[in-house]
This record gives structure tokens, C-alpha cells and sequence, in this order.
């Protein structure tokens, strides 16, 4: 809703868990709903394989479609409202975590959401988590309703919120979590107004390169299914190869069941396989349970050559075609919604702040402070109107600021280049020294409307 800034049809959002349905919100031309069932048949949708979950899931599936820009770029998957408890869970009557993965494995970004006043993970929202197992590199985590505590509470929350999540997913880097207040009402506590705007401006970017790096990611997912299905054919033929001819096979099925963990060892070493593209051993034990081992294929080294072949000849050209195809077209972002009140105007990221305040002022932002700095600079004993390197660099270090830092600001202030600063060069370095203390970023060139007045070149008028 906030990314849209429209309602779609079946929306209805509140503090508890109201959406009991998947709904993929997608463009149309036409506002409307496709119910589950009449969606997974139709060819020009990619849901059809989503028909072996089940009738229970169908009638909580549907399709919202509408005429908005952002959608022309993105889909959106809006799952149900998380539950808290065994029972809730069963009485879904579909499993859960199997439709979460089947998602998970075809999204291009998985955004977990979180309350500042309810951060306990439930047993379902931990299952939920597992089931994104080996997507790791498309989660992102939004702690969202932060306006809604101080800045003390929100660090504790902050620290609570990764705590737990350490606990549930188990990679060793630590998970981005943007912090804001999702939702187009005035904020309840303008504290961490400025730390909500720049958590916001990164997420919206990190949702803006997704059509750009669409391509990449599906042939990263190519790549991904022909390795699995290159080890699954090596684990398929060895099943075959050790069953017996006649007599004893289910005993050996369950022997070769029980053992599949050292078939896994001995297929690694034999074929030089990373351990890391094998099927997790206790999926695959359930899935073998119900399986004809005798019906099994053998093991075919052409169809294997021709994988290998794929994976280490054709996918790089592939990849070269796709940089071209980039190059030469227009970068392509998501447009429309709330993407569109982020990038311009004086309500964009850092807007009148830092380096960009006095942008679209007449006078020189510096001016205003300038008999301050005055006072400072004439106290280190000017020579012609100009204090030295060695003089200044008495005064800038007072700020405490590493010398790398400093070393940029003297770049900046110093413009005419004569390692020597005036009284106007002198009051910009001062005015960059607090934008930096101020906590905001320092420019690799000097805007034009923070160069000193005398410095400026008189503008050429043609007679």
C-alpha cells in the first residue's frame, strides 16, 4: 500500500493479521481479482505449478491486478499475516513453509517485516524464515512502525530484533534491517526523522535495481537448478546401480535410505562435487520413501558432458550478451508511487542539508556565519590577506576531525590552488568542517554554489 500509494483489491491492513491469502498484486489494464483457481490455468501467468498445492491453498490464492506505473516493473507477493502457535498453523489446512519456498525460490527480493512493539518470532514466522533456506542473498528485513518509540527504546529494539534473528537464520553475516515508518501518517516521534529518510531512500534503491538485474538473476537461478540436477543425476544412478536384480530389494532401498548420508561423502569425492550442491540428506530420505528405486535412470555421460558444457562455455557468453544488451539500453527503474516522491524536489534525500543547503539561495550560504570565522582568522596573523598551510592547519585540527578528512576539506577550500587560504577560503573551510561534524557527507568537487564570491569566474556574455 505504501509502495503503491493506491489501494488494490482484497487489501485490508490493521494491527492484527487480516490477510489470510497469498495475493499477487500485478498491472492490468483494468482494475480486479483473479481467484486462485481460474489463475494457476491460465498460460500467460507464471503460477501453473502452484495447482499441486491443493484446493485449500487455491481458495486462499488470487490475483489483484491494476493500472499502476509502479507494477509496469515490479509484481508483489503479499503473504497472510504470520500466526503464533502450533494450532493456527495446522488449521491452514495447506502447508505453509512449502508455497513460502516455492516463492522464495522464484522472487527476486524477500522483505521479512517487523513490528517495533511485536518483535517475538513465532514458531510459524521461524518456519517461515527456514523455509528461505539457501535465498539468503534476497532477504532484507524492515523494522517498520519505529516513529512509534524514542530513540532509547528504538536501540534496544534495534538490539532485540537481531538478537533473534541471529537466532533463526544462521549465516554469518549479519542481515541489513532498514528502520522507518512505513505508512503515509505523520510521524508520532520526529526524533529519527533524518535516520528514517536515508533507511527509506536505500531501501526504495535497492528496490529500483531490481528490473535491471532481473536478467542476471534468472541466469543465476539457471545455473543454480543445473548443478542440483547434475548431482541428482549422480545420486539417482547410484540408487540404481546397487539394487539388486530379484530378490531383497526393499530391504536394500531402506539400507541404501539409511546410508544416504556416505553415498553423499563417496559421490563428493569421486566426482569433485562441493558438498554445498547436494539436496539437503533428510528431504531427500522422505522423498525416497515413496520412490521405485528399480525404475531409476542410469547414470547417461553424454547428457552429464553436455551440462558441464553449458556451465563452462555457453553461460559466459551468455553473460556477455546480457552486459550488451544493458549497454546499450536505457537503465531501466521502478517508477510511479511513493519511488517517485524520493527522487526530486526539496522533499528528496538530504535536500537543503550539508553540502546541498544554500542550493537554490542567492547569497552564499557561508556569509551568515562568515564574522565568526572572521574573528578566528584574523587572530592567525594573515600575511597580504592570506594565512599559510601551517597556520590553518593549527586552527582545523581543533575540530578533531582525521587528518584524511582534513587533507579533503584544505582540497576544497584551497581554489585557487596556492596553498594558501583567505579570509572566504578560510570561512569555507570552517563551514565544510561542521557539515562534516554535523554527521553528512563531504562532495568529491566543490558545488558551484558553495565557491566563495571572489572566486567565482564573471560570466561571458557574447557582444
Amino acid at each position: 500500500r505504501y509502495l503503491l500509494e493506491q489501494d488494490f483489491p482484497g487489501m485490508r491492513i490493521g494491527p492484527e493479521p487480516t490477510t489470510d491469502s497469498f495475493i499477487a498484486v500485478m498491472y492490468g489494464d483494468s482494475e480486479g481479482n483473479v481467484p486462485g483457481n481460474a489463475l494457476v490455468v491460465d498460460p500467460k501467468k507464471p503460477f501453473r505449478k502452484l495447482s499441486r498445492f491443493g484446493n485449500a491453498f487455491l481458495n486462499r490464492f488470487m490475483c489483484s491486478q491494476l493500472p499502476n506505473q509502479v507494477l509496469k516493473s515490479i509484481s508483489i507477493i503479499d503473504s497472510p499475516g504470520i500466526l503464533s502457535g502450533e494450532k493456527q498453523r495446522i488449521s491452514r489446512g495447506y502447508d505453509f513453509c512449502q508455497v513460502l519456498q516455492w516463492f522464495a525460490e522464484r522472487v527476486d527480493r524477500i522483505i521479512l517485516l517487523f513490528d517495533a512493539h511485536k518483535l517475538d518470532i513465532s514458531d510459524e514466522f521461524s518456519e517461515a524464515i527456514k523455509s528461505f533456506r539457501g535465498q539468503d542473498d534476497k532477504i532484507r528485513v524492515v523494522l517498520n512502525k519505529a516513529d512509534q518509540v524514542d530513540t532509547q527504546q528504538l536501540m534496544r529494539v534495534y538490539g532485540a530484533l537481531m538478537w533473534s534473528l541471529g537466532k533463526v537464520i544462521n549465516t554469518p553475516e549479519v542481515l541489513r534491517v532498514y528502520i522507518g515508518s512505513f505508512w503515509s501518517h505523520p510521524l508520532r516521534n520526529t526524533e529519527n526523522r533524518r535516520l528514517f529518510e536515508a533507511e527509506a531512500q536505500d531501501l526504495f534503491k535497492d528496490i529500483q535495481s531490481l528490473p535491471q538485474k532481473a536478467a542476471v538473476r534468472k541466469l543465476n537461478d539457471l545455473i543454480k537448478r543445473a548443478r542440483l540436477a547434475k548431482v541428482h543425476a549422480y545420486i539417482i544412478s547410484y540408487l540404481k546401480k546397487e539394487m539388486p536384480s530379484v530378490f531383497g530389494k526393499e530391504n536394500k532401498k531402506k539400507e541404501l535410505i539409511s546410508r544416504l548420508p556416505e553415498i553423499y561423502i563417496q559421490l563428493q569425492r569421486e566426482y569433485h562435487i562441493s558438498a554445498g550442491d547436494f539436496p539437503e540428506v533428510k528431504k531427500m530420505q522422505e522423498l525416497l520413501e515413496t520412490c521405485d528405486f528399480a525404475k531409476f535412470h542410469s547414470l547417461k555421460p553424454k547428457l552429464i558432458e553436455a551440462v558441464d558444457n553449458m556451465l563452462a562455455n555457453k553461460i559466459a557468453s551468455l553473460m556477455s550478451l546480457i552486459s550488451q544488451e544493458e549497454s546499450n539500453m536505457p537503465t531501466e527503474m521502478v517508477h510511479g508511487g511513493a519511488f517517485d516522491g524520493t527522487m526530486a524536489g526539496p522533499f528528496g534525500h538530504g535536500y537543503g542539508e550539508g553540502v546541498k543547503e544554500g542550493a537554490d539561495e542567492d547569497e552564499w550560504v557561508v556569509a551568515k556565519d562568515k564574522p565568526a570565522y572572521d574573528e578566528i582568522f584574523y587572530t592567525l596573523s594573515p600575511i597580504n590577506g592570506k594565512i599559510s598551510g601551517i597556520s590553518a592547519k593549527k586552527e582545523m585540527v581543533t575540530s578533531k576531525l582525521p587528518n584524511s578528512v582534513l587533507g579533503k576539506i584544505w582540497k576544497l577550500a584551497d581554489c585557487d590552488g596556492d596553498g594558501m587560504l583567505d579570509d572566504e577560503e578560510f570561512a569555507l573551510a570552517k563551514h565544510l568542517i561542521k557539515i562534516k561534524l554535523d554527521g553528512y557527507e563531504l562532495p568529491g568537487t566543490l558545488p558551484s554554489h558553495l565557491v566563495p564570491p571572489s572566486h567565482r569566474k564573471p560570466l561571458q556574455t557574447a557582444e
